[in-house]
């Protein structure tokens, strides 16, 4: 079921919320401003929505840092910014034009992993990236900040879980490759087909059981130096820009 959560990213703080106010590329579906703001922070909140023809909502401030959903850094406001190509992936799954390329995240926490990813992936036109809502830090303004405003106009593709995400995914007939160092394929000499999901776990734990059980095939970046793994925000660099130079003409 979707959610507002799947419409917008929603951005706390004063001044992300006024950055994302004065983007004239930006549009803000609403602020939620706590009823206890007061003075000039306040005022000059209330103007840069006003300038903007933006709705300013007044809730209490427990409120809006539920919404919000982060209690210490808030500081009493968040603006909905409107995400354009974010949507439910089974409505991407079912659409006219499902995504050929599918990126999904399993576990990835560090705001700036996923941020990085939502920016690269994007500029190797990646069709889809899957961002549950749960087990995967949320597109926050640590996130935004990490992917340079891309978050905000990535192809974001929202589930419940990064199981769901590989069930439905199977089901639509994607085969998932999952990155793994040991896998004896290198994902430069793998088969990949037109239509795709990766996979990528957490640097932790890697791939999760749950996840792992829909992945179709392994495939490794061959490692030279001693070096045993990649961030894994520059793995998703590598595989995405692969994805990019075997099937170019799609984007």
């Amino acid at each position: 079921m979707a959610s507002p959560k799947d419409r917008f990213v929603t951005v706390y703080g004063r001044k992300p919320v006024l950055e994302a106010l004065g983007d004239a590329t930006l549009q803000v579906d609403k602020v939620v401003l706590a009823d206890t703001a007061r003075g000039p922070a306040a005022r000059e909140i209330l103007d840069a929505a006003s300038e903007r023809g933006v709705e300013v909502q007044r809730a209490s401030a427990h409120r809006v840092k539920v919404l919000a959903g982060n209690g210490k850094q808030d500081q009493g406001v968040l603006a909905d910014v409107v995400a354009p190509r974010m949507k439910l992936l089974s409505d991407a799954l079912s659409g006219p034009r499902p995504p050929r390329g599918v990126l999904l995240l399993d576990g990835i926490t560090t705001p700036a992993n996923v941020g990085m990813i939502l920016r690269t992936a994007t500029a190797a036109g990646m069709g889809g990236i899957v961002v549950p809502r749960r087990g995967v830090a949320s597109i926050d303004p640590l996130v935004v900040k990490a992917s340079a405003g891309v978050a905000f106009h990535a192809p974001v593709l929202r589930c419940g879980t990064a199981a769901e995400a590989a069930s439905e995914l199977r089901s639509a007939g994607y085969p998932i490759f999952g990155l793994a160092a040991d896998a004896p394929t290198s994902l430069f000499s793998a088969d990949l087909p037109s239509r795709v999901a990766f996979v990528l776990g957490s640097e932790t734990a890697g791939v999760s059981e749950d996840v792992a059980a829909h992945v179709t095939s392994w495939v490794s970046i061959p490692m030279r130096g001693g070096v045993e793994s990649l961030n894994v925000a520059s793995a998703a660099a590598v595989l995405c820009f692969e994805h990019l130079r075997r099937d170019p003409a799609t984007y």
